[in-house]
C-alpha cells in the first residue's frame, strides 16, 4: 500500500506508476484507492479489481501449465477410444508398462462403438482410436490419418470332428450349421457377410448375436454352433495353460483379412506425448513378436 515502494519493486518511477493507476481508474470508472492521512487503502472497487487480478493470474498459470503439458512428451493425458469388439489385452498390458516408465502420463481407455469413436474423434474428445479398417462407411477421410498396428485374419471356430484336420475351410462348407456372430451393425459382421456375398454364397443363419468376442467364444464353445473371431483374440483365449485348444480353428478360403489400426486427427501424432506413446507402443510390440506376446499373456491369465 505504498506508491513509492511499489514503483521501486517494479523498477519504474513513482509518477509513471501513478499515471498507470489513474488510467486504470478511468477505464473502470471508479477510484481503486483512497487515503486516510498518509495511509493508503483499497476502495471497494479496488478489492473487486484485486480479486479479478488474482483470477487472471490463476488462469494464466493454468494456461501455462496446460501448454507445457501439451508440449511435454512425459506429462499430460492421452485418451484412447477402443472399438468394443477388439481384443484389448495387449493395450492394457502396454498401459501398465507405460505408466511404470512415465507416471506423469494419465491414460484413459474408452470402450466404444464405431459410431461413438467417429463422433469423439470429430469432437476432439479422444486422441487416438483403435479400430478395424478398411471402413467403407466413412466418406470423409480428409481430416484423419491412420497407422497400421497389424493385419488380422478372421478365423473360423468349430467343434466339428470332420473338420478337425482342415487348416483352411471354404465358405460353402460353413453354412450347414447355425452360427453365433457379432450384431448386424458391427464391422466384423459386415466383413463376414461381404465375403459370402463376393463368393455368391448365401450367408449362414445366426441363432444369437453378441457384442463381445468373449461372449461369442463362450456361446460357440458351449453349444457347438460356429463362429468367427479375430486371430489375435483366438491366440489369447483359445488355449489352456498346457497348450490344448478349446475350439478348433481354420482360415477361411478365400481369407477374410482386415487391419487393426490407430486412427487420429491429422497432426495429433506431432503432439509430443502422443508421438512418444505411438513410438513406444511400436517398441513394445517389437520386443517380442505379437503372437508370442499374446500367447504369453493368455498363459498368465
Amino acid at each position: 500500500m505504498s506508491y513509492t515502494q511499489a514503483a521501486q519493486i517494479l523498477g519504474i518511477t513513482q509518477p509513471a506508476l501513478t499515471q498507470q493507476i489513474k488510467k486504470l481508474e478511468r477505464t473502470v470508472g471508479a477510484p481503486l484507492f483512497y487515503s486516510v492521512g498518509k495511509k493508503l487503502h483499497l476502495s471497494d472497487a479496488g478489492y473487486t479489481m484485486l480479486d479479478a487480478t488474482h483470477q487472471i493470474y490463476e488462469t494464466l498459470n493454468e494456461a501455462a501449465d496446460e501448454i507445457q503439458q501439451s508440449t511435454d512428451a512425459l506429462q499430460g493425458e492421452i485418451h484412447l477410444g477402443i472399438l468394443a469388439s477388439i481384443e484389448d489385452r495387449i493395450f492394457s498390458r502396454f498401459a501398465i508398462e507405460y505408466y511404470l516408465l512415465h507416471p506423469g502420463i494419465k491414460i484413459t481407455f474408452h470402450m466404444l462403438t464405431r459410431k461413438e469413436i467417429w463422433e469423439r474423434l470429430e469432437n476432439n474428445e479422444i486422441d487416438l482410436a483403435i479400430m478395424y479398417l478398411p471402413d467403407e462407411s466413412i466418406k470423409n477421410w480428409k481430416p484423419y490419418q491412420s497407422k497400421t498396428i497389424l493385419t488380422e485374419d478372421l478365423l473360423f471356430l468349430h467343434n466339428r470332428p470332420e473338420y478337425f484336420k482342415k487348416k483352411n475351410i471354404r465358405l460353402r462348407d460353413t453354412t450347414e450349421n447355425s452360427w453365433v456372430t457379432y450384431p448386424p451393425d458391427y464391422y466384423l459382421h459386415g466383413a463376414l457377410l461381404e465375403a459370402y456375398k463376393n463368393s455368391m454364397i448365401d450367408p449362414p443363419s445366426a441363432v444369437a448375436y453378441f457384442a463381445k468376442p468373449e461372449q461369442l467364444f463362450e456361446f460357440a464353445n458351449s453349444t457347438d454352433v460356429y463362429t468367427a473371431l479375430p486371430a489375435s483374440f483366438v491366440r489369447a483365449h483359445n488355449y489352456t495353460p498346457n497348450g490344448k485348444a478349446k475350439m478348433h480353428t481354420a482360415h477361411f478360403d478365400p481369407p477374410i483379412r482386415f487391419e487393426l489400426s490407430f486412427i487420429f486427427r491429422k497432426g495429433k501424432d506431432q503432439i509430443p506425448r502422443v508421438a512418444n506413446f505411438l513410438r513406444e507402443f511400436d517398441d513394445y510390440l517389437e520386443k517380442k513378436d505379437y503372437d508370442s506376446r499374446l500367447t504369453e499373456l493368455s498363459k498368465q491369465s
